[in-house]
Formats: structure tokens, sequence, C-alpha cells
């Protein structure tokens, strides 16, 4: 006589209702049933209470390590958020404008926010703080280089995985690309840019930090059509956020002479 398959029944209710739990995958609901079970008998719960209870114990873990896996896959890295943000120091920047955009409706419209500026104005802090949020509230993330994305497309030339590496950076919901323009586009860089910035416009967010102004960008580029080509769609209805004054950025000691022109 062949032997069954099935699991042997569970010794009591209690160990039956872990067993399912188990059996389903509900594995942070079948880590906490005992203490479900005993609370709920303590304070005569009722059936409605009691099902929430279970419910809301397994959505709420859920959503914890889904979050937990979105902020790894970021690549966001430390972020400092704003508290103790000296906007004050930023005359051109409203904390109302920066703040409102942390309710993630640009993300909703598909818009961009550009975070121009001078070195060490607080940019790329700023933008990371925005982009946290959206992570936070469900949207992929991604964060990289400018420079190092154009170099991981450049790459995936060679070994013909191209079309794999731009969908890394066009399928999230949000892209931070920080440090833009940081040295001049070869040729090869601004059609990997216009790729990406292409296919995302209209479709995702992208958030970005560069040190110079659009005035600026057409030295960053080849020719001056294919700067107006890729600052056409990163401006196209998007966000502007200008950071000027005297950068955060001070030494702790001054030691010698000053240094000749």
């Amino acid at each position: 006589m062949a032997r069954s398959s099935r699991r042997p029944a569970a010794s009591n209710p209690r160990d039956e209702l872990i067993q399912l739990a188990v059996d389903l995958d509900l594995t942070t609901l079948a880590d906490a049933l005992p203490a479900l079970l005993d609370r709920a008998e303590k304070d005569s719960s009722s059936f409605t209470e009691f099902g929430l209870s279970l419910f809301r114990t397994e959505a709420t873990a859920r959503k914890t390590r889904r979050l937990e896996r979105g902020l790894k896959r970021s690549h966001l890295g430390v972020v400092e958020g704003l508290d103790g943000f000296d906007f004050a120091a930023r005359p051109a920047l409203e904390a109302r404008v920066v703040k409102e955009l942390f309710n993630c409706r640009f993300v909703e419209e598909h818009r961009n926010i550009l975070c121009l500026g001078r070195p060490g104005l607080g940019k790329t802090r700023v933008a990371k703080a925005i982009v946290h949020a959206a992570c936070l509230a469900g949207y992929s993330v991604l964060s990289v280089l400018a420079a190092e994305m154009l170099e991981d497309l450049h790459a995936s030339q060679a070994d013909r995985t191209f079309k794999r590496a731009l969908r890394r950076y066009v399928k999230p919901a949000v892209l931070l690309l920080d440090e833009f323009g940081y040295e001049p586009f070869s040729s090869e860089a601004t059609n990997y840019l216009f790729r990406v910035v292409s296919a995302r416009h209209r479709q995702g967010s992208i958030v970005l930090t560069a040190n110079t102004g659009f005035t600026k960008w057409k030295n960053l580029f080849p020719s001056e059509a294919t700067a107006v080509a890729t600052a056409d769609r990163l401006v196209d209805g998007a966000t502007i956020l200008r950071f000027t004054g005297k950068s955060f950025r001070q030494p702790r000691d001054i030691v010698g002479a000053p240094l000749e022109d």
C-alpha cells in the first residue's frame, strides 16, 4: 500500500492554524498567531476584530518588506532628509515648494524635477529627500551618478546587452540622475543620454542635479542642436529648483599662507 504524502494532522487547533499559515506562506502571521490568539481570548475580541488583527499583521509585514526591497534597489545610500536644512541660506528656494513635492504628484504626472546651482548648495540632499519620499510612497526608484549610467550603457554595447541596460534606467518610476554635466559629454554619451531622456519623456520622472544652468549646457554637448534636443525634453513640464547662496561646505582648519593667484 502506497504511503500517503499528506502531512499528519496537527495535534490541536492552534498548531493547525500555525501550520496552515505556513502552508499559505503567511510567515509573519504564523509567528504572531500565538500572541494574537492569547490577546483575543484575554480581550474577548469579536470575530471581526480578531480577523482584522490577523490580516493587518500580515499586510503590515509585507508592506515593510516591499519598502525594504525598494530602498535597497534604489541605491539611494544615506538620505539626510530636510530636518535642519537651512532654507534661509537659499533665498531662491521656497521650503513650501520643495515640501509640496513630497506628495509625489510629480511622479503620477510623469514630470521632472531639475535641481540647478553651484556645488555645495544642497542639491543632492534635497533631490534624495524627494526621491526617498517617492520610494516610501511605493514607487520604484533608482539613483545613479549621470557619468556612471553613461559608462554602464557604453559598456553594455560591448557585450550586446544595451537594450537590457537601457531598460534598467527607463523602467523605474523615478530616476535620480546626480551630478549631471560634471564633465562634457562625448558624442556617444550624448546619444545614450538622449535615448534615456526620450524614453522617459512623459512616461517617467527624472530628478536631476546639475552644477550649471541651462545657458551653459550647450558647452556640455558636441553641438547646440543636441543640447537643445535633450534639454527640451528635460524641461518640458518640469519643476525647476534654483539653488543660490554660499556653500554649506567649509574647511575645518586653514593652515599656512594664502596661495598666490
